[in-house]
């Protein structure tokens, strides 16, 4: 596991300003997403598009993924033939999807051409498809959160979008959302994908309610976290590399299992097996980004 291909921070920045997305790509993200979305105003699709196909003409120094316009709007199309074939293109985060047809739709329109490059951040193999990301805003989406998980071999990750979603549940307080939360969890272990990323917190200043929600989310089995702003990311790196107490108790696990690999107990009484030692060895993954 490294941050290549398990990022713990996702910093967007808006596709009509490239400047910030300049910024962006030095600040230390593991992924920099470049948001056609919501972002943009409608005046100003056409010329985020220009200056995201510009930038993506060369391979960027950290994987960059671009969150495309709604999939039954009227700018899908431009975006996907804008951007499909350029070098710098590491995936695409699809909005609102609400079943696996929209994610098989883009998936078919998006698909590489003969001879065509499909290199970028390290995340697209020559010549291969584009990994998508489906992002579930709605309670359809996340009723339909496995079977949109599974929709399709290019589908490389799910994870909610918050804001959206509580708008559309009418939730008010933040614990109203986490049946949705395990639920995305659930899916993308199910579809072997790997663990959904937080939604973003939109306070910019706050980062103690930050650090807090970071470690709900990871108690929920998240890993990692989309953000707003730079100051955000060092808060979620934290909150998602494990603690030197996690990390010594890992080893342990690990050496244990490497004397005898069955079932055990260790002299402390704690149970161990298979399922344990694969935890733990995740752990010290993540911990290698410490190093």
């Amino acid at each position: 596991m490294t941050a290549e291909s398990f990022p713990l921070t996702w910093l967007y920045a808006p596709g009509d300003r490239p400047e910030v997305v300049g910024k962006a790509l030095a600040c230390g993200a593991d992924v920099v997403l470049i948001d056609l979305e919501d972002a943009v105003p409608p005046d100003r699709k056409d010329y985020a598009r220009a200056a995201t196909a510009e930038r993506l003409t060369q391979r960027q120094p950290v994987p960059v993924h671009v969150r495309v316009n709604a999939l039954d709007g009227p700018w899908l199309e431009a975006d996907l033939k804008a951007l499909t074939a350029l070098p710098g293109l590491s995936g695409l985060r699809l909005p609102k999807v609400t079943s696996p047809a929209d994610v098989v739709r883009v998936a078919e329109r998006a698909a590489p051409t003969e001879g065509g490059t499909r290199t970028g951040g390290g995340t697209r193999a020559e010549g291969g498809a584009i990994p998508l990301h489906a992002l579930l805003e709605t309670a359809l989406g996340v009723e339909q959160a496995f079977a949109i998980a599974s929709a399709h071999p290019d589908v490389r990750g799910v994870s909610l979008g918050e804001t959206d979603l509580r708008a559309d549940l009418g939730v008010r307080e933040d614990a109203g959302l986490d049946w949705s939360r395990a639920r995305v969890v659930v899916a993308a272990r199910a579809a072997r994908l790997p663990p959904p990323t937080q939604s973003i917190h939109p306070d910019i200043r706050d980062l103690e309610g930050l650090a807090a929600s970071c470690a709900r989310g990871r108690a929920l089995g998240f890993l990692g976290r989309a953000a707003i702003h730079p100051r955000q990311l060092p808060v979620i790196e934290r909150a998602y590399l494990p603690t030197p107490q996690e990390i010594a108790t890992a080893e342990e696990i690990v050496r244990a299992a490497a004397r005898d690999p069955g079932a055990q107990a260790l002299p402390d009484g704690r149970f161990i097996d298979t399922a344990v030692v694969a935890g733990a060895q995740r752990t010290l993954a993540l911990a290698r980004r410490l190093s």
